[in-house]
């Protein structure tokens, strides 16, 4: 068994993503001996292979009693992964991964796909949001996990899989082969956005993984390029990441030898976590230590990117605007098992700076915004028909929206109430839609569609225009 790395993370996602901090570390700790030394464990065993009438094999038993073990903890950061979801668990944060490149969510033990990678195998073979996968290769998914899932699709580079989808849009069912590719996982994004004859420079950070330092040296670099007077860092939603990342990205920004967090194990003992000099040219680290910052984060923004928030905060040196952080003070040490699998265990708490620690409470926004209810909606798959009298998530979900655009409901707990059919009546006559009271498919694309449109348009993100209005402001020097 070896020792391999640190984590800060909350949890797997998808296909895409994954969540945390992780801290690297090559120490090798002591090897373990074989078997369990521990009578009553080896005595169920043999009992369950001797005189259960259900046949199990040794693999799962064993696996089986991992799980067990992690659950035990009721710790929802320390946890068992098999062989191929540990595979899939250091994909999440490398900088390629193996795959199709879709983000899949569950629903009613439907797997949806929410979105093909831009420029994707899946998006080149036709892959669109909201299809439902219904047959990987020979294999029907009922009954199966999402980790059973990603299992099947995930493969080698240059492999095919055939996928059997459902289409609501269509009302058909359709068989795509897919490729398997190298996909560039890029955590970070950047533009300018110009306001009052002043160029602002915004990025995006995903996550915090294997290659976010480079690409945030590089988008920060382009943005100097083009003569921002200040940089706005979107940590929204943000999971987590390696714990080197947030390093090199606060390195970035801090003071070289300045304390960003303190690590502190189960006997107590405290150790300051420091930045370093990153490899980079002098004249951008100028800069960079000078340009004014605003952090965006809501409750969303877990672990790594509660780090980097919790630092800039003590260090004054920006202003967080928008929601209180999702609250995990907590870092993953992962073990290498002998049957290739991994345990992912709390093994230190971290702590901001000024020595707080922010477990279960988070990093408190400095200017707090909510964001419009519409504009903060997950895209939902949706199928069915519904009128007065039904209730459903469905019926919840559109009343929501249409509430969010104007129309007067007094209610959006999913029961179709007469408000509701007439709202619904309304907005169908409105967009063009069959005349009617009920929901339907048709209603629904255009229910997704206008949610699109709506987060699309950045005058509806009513905290990044905060954090705009309060750039310009330090700028001009009144904060």
């Amino acid at each position: 068994m070896r020792k391999s790395r640190f984590f800060f993370f909350l949890a797997i996602i998808c296909i895409v993503a994954a969540s945390g901090v992780y801290w690297k570390n090559s120490e090798n700790p002591k090897e373990v001996t074989k078997g369990s030394e521990i009578p009553v464990i080896d005595q169920a065993y043999s009992l369950i292979k001797e005189k259960s009438v259900f046949t199990m094999k040794d693999e799962d038993l064993i696996e089986g009693a991992l799980r067990g073990m992690t659950e035990a903890i009721k710790d929802p950061y320390s946890t068992y992964y098999t062989e191929k979801e540990a595979a899939i668990h250091r994909q999440s944060l490398a900088g390629q991964r193996v795959g199709i490149g879709i983000e899949v969510t569950e629903k009613d033990g439907r797997f949806i796909v929410i979105s093909p990678v831009k420029s994707s195998p899946a998006e080149k073979a036709g892959i669109r949001p909201f299809d439902e996968i219904v047959q990987v290769d020979d294999v029907r998914m009922e009954g199966k996990t999402l980790g059973e899932l990603l299992q099947l699709i995930q493969g080698k580079a240059g492999e095919k899989v055939t996928l059997v989808l459902y289409r609501p849009s269509t009302d058909r069912h359709i068989k795509v082969t897919v490729e398997r590719a190298e996909i560039d996982n890029k955590t970070v994004t950047w533009k300018v956005i110009p306001i009052d004859d002043v160029n602002i420079g915004y990025v995006s950070i995903s996550m915090f993984g294997e290659e976010t330092v480079d690409e945030w040296v590089e988008a920060t670099k382009e943005l100097l390029a083009r003569n921002v007077k200040g940089i706005i860092v979107d940590l929204r939603d943000n999971p987590g990441g390696y714990l080197h990342s947030v390093a090199g990205v606060v390195s970035s920004i801090g003071k070289e030898g300045e304390v960003f967090a303190y690590m502190q194990n189960a006997e107590g003992s405290m150790e300051p976590i420091k930045t370093t000099k990153i490899d980079a040219d002098e004249e951008y680290l100028r800069k960079m230590k000078v340009i004014p910052l605003v952090i965006l984060q809501n409750e969303g923004s877990a672990s790594a990117s509660e780090v980097m928030a919790g630092a800039l905060k003590s260090w004054k040196r920006a202003m967080l605007v928008g929601l209180r952080s999702f609250g995990k003070g907590t870092v993953q040490e992962t073990y290498d098992l002998d049957n290739g699998g991994e345990l992912k265990l709390s093994t230190n708490k971290w702590l901001t700076p000024d020595r707080d620690w922010v477990h279960g409470k988070g990093v408190e926004s400095d200017i707090e915004v909510e964001q419009h209810p519409l504009f903060a909606m997950e895209l939902t798959p949706l199928r069915g028909e519904f009128a007065e009298g039904d209730y459903s998530e469905e019926v919840a979900y559109v009343q929501k929206v249409l509430s969010g655009l104007g129309y007067n409901l007094l209610r959006t707990d999913g029961f179709y109430d007469e408000q509701t059919a007439e709202a619904v009546a309304s907005y169908r006559q409105k967009h063009d839609l069959k005349s009617g009271r009920h929901m339907d498919d048709e209603l629904f694309a255009s229910i997704r569609e206008q949610v699109v449109l709506y987060k699309e348009d950045m005058e509806h993100d009513v905290q990044l225009k905060m954090g705009l209005s309060v750039m310009l402001h330090k700028i001009k020097g009144d904060i």
